[in-house]
């Protein structure tokens, strides 16, 4: 079943959807779980425990932190970046921390908070598991609970099924590319008409074009917030942000009809993004943290090159891309720990060549096409943070997703949408690859560029 465009594009902060989103949600539903029953006040002692990718590049994804703030009560969809800040370091200093905000408990991360970087638990690379206890050693609350991509969350029940699908009554409802096609073709319809139609079932039109202008506004917002930020990004690799000399030179060239100068403001645009997501900022999940900078560029690629006639163009572009990302969170995943980056900037650029597609005008089979492409070109793209860190090679990752994602766009409106390789049929190869990729390769900072790279 599809998945709402509001539940792939949700804020967030950075660095990681799977690994700072996701734990924050989980420990905030803990807390919240416990209150509900009535068993928040007796709860003094609690525990914390990360497996599998989690554990590995946990604190360089500041899923410490992201569990702090969860169990403070924060969510990742309204924290205060400086507050947050404080309250973490408070705890630290305390070793303590106030559930919900509101009752104290004893919290030393050093024995209440493990990383299990040699266990993983068989449902999937993300898990995690909470533990509360009274004061006469009784337990209140035991979850186990997995962080699957993109900030969504899934129980152990729904294993080994798989997640449940977000259950919503889809008046169009449909499962893969070919269904896509066959429904607007039916409905004499695009496909962002089709998604606009479902999104329809679960509120009023002006809130969707509120909600879509109010994605549109933060993606650009973060954007922004990374072309004028300076300095050095968190973390043992002292990254320098590079998207402000980039922008500030792009500024000094306006004019001067140097060749292949819209690259260039790509570049920038996505690399802004990433750098704010490196840093913890807020960000759009699009569909994930990890490849954040992606749709926003190709989207301000679109409306700053390609003379868009209004802001329907963008919505058409969101709607869209939502629309195909959604195949690829039903039928495979969107979790670098599972599939590797493929998953999350082979997707996104999947989802953004849909989207530039749709806005330039093409058709149905032509943005499938455009989809198809996307990915193809992405089959494989191991998941190799450099440090734990999601910066290198993750923050270029982003302009070249970009970059690919515009050509294949072109390349699909240049042939009439007939093509070899099917969307469904790449989507499963990519989930095929990512099952039969080493685990070493998947979000876990023990192969590839990890560990060919000196840390400096």
């Amino acid at each position: 079943m599809p998945v709402s465009t509001f539940d792939l594009f949700r804020l967030g902060i950075g660095p990681s959807s799977s690994h700072t989103v996701g734990p924050m949600r989980i420990a905030l539903r803990f807390v919240r779980d416990l209150e509900g029953r009535g068993c928040l006040e007796r709860v003094a002692h609690l525990e914390v425990h990360l497996y599998g990718s989690l554990a590995l590049t946990g604190r360089g994804h500041a899923t410490d932190r992201a569990v702090l703030l969860g169990l403070m009560g924060q969510a990742p969809e309204t924290v205060d970046g400086d507050t947050a800040d404080a309250l973490v370091l408070a705890a630290r200093q305390r070793l303590a921390l106030a559930l919900a905000g509101r009752h104290a408990v004893d919290f030393d991360e050093s024995c209440h908070l493990v990383f299990h970087t040699d266990q993983a638990l068989p449902q999937h690379p993300n898990g995690m598991r909470l533990f509360a206890a009274d004061a006469d050693g009784n337990t209140l609350a035991d979850l186990t609970m997995f962080s699957i991509g993109g900030g969504f969350i899934a129980e152990e029940s729904d294993f080994p099924a798989g997640p449940k699908p977000v259950s919503h009554p889809w008046p169009l409802p449909y499962r893969s590319g070919v269904e896509l096609l066959q429904l607007c073709a039916e409905s004499g319809c695009s496909i962002a008409e089709l998604a606009m139609r479902n999104e329809l079932t679960l509120r009023s039109r002006d809130e969707v074009v509120r909600g879509l202008d109010g994605i549109r506004r933060a993606m650009f917002e973060c954007m922004d917030r990374g072309l004028r930020h300076e300095g050095v990004l968190p973390g043992m690799l002292r990254v320098r942000r590079r998207a402000p000399a980039l922008f500030q030179a792009l500024q000094q060239r306006r004019g001067t009809g140097r060749p292949m100068m819209e690259l260039d403001w790509v570049n920038a645009f996505a690399v802004a993004v990433n750098e704010e997501n490196a840093a913890g900022g807020r960000v759009v999940t699009a569909p994930t943290n990890g490849a954040a900078g992606i749709i926003p560029a190709v989207l301000r690629f679109y409306e700053q090159f390609c003379n868009p006639t209004g802001r329907e163009a963008s919505h058409e572009f969101l709607l869209t891309a939502a629309a195909i990302g959604s195949l690829y969170k039903e039928n495979a995943s969107i979790s670098g720990a599972e599939v590797g980056c493929q998953g999350e900037v082979g997707v996104a650029s999947s989802m953004a060549a849909a989207g530039l597609a749709a806005a330039l005008g093409a058709s149905n089979e032509q943005i499938e096409n455009a989809a198809e492409i996307g990915m193809e070109h992405n089959l494989g793209l191991t998941c190799d943070p450099v440090g734990g860190l999601v910066q290198i090679p993750c923050i270029e990752r982003n302009a070249m997703g970009a970059v690919k994602a515009i050509n294949a766009a072109y390349l699909a409106l240049s042939g009439n949408g007939l093509h070899h390789v099917s969307l469904d049929s790449v989507i499963e190869t990519m989930k095929q690859t990512g099952a039969d990729m080493h685990h070493k390769y998947k979000e876990t900072s023990l192969g590839g560029l990890a560990v060919s790279v000196v840390e400096c």
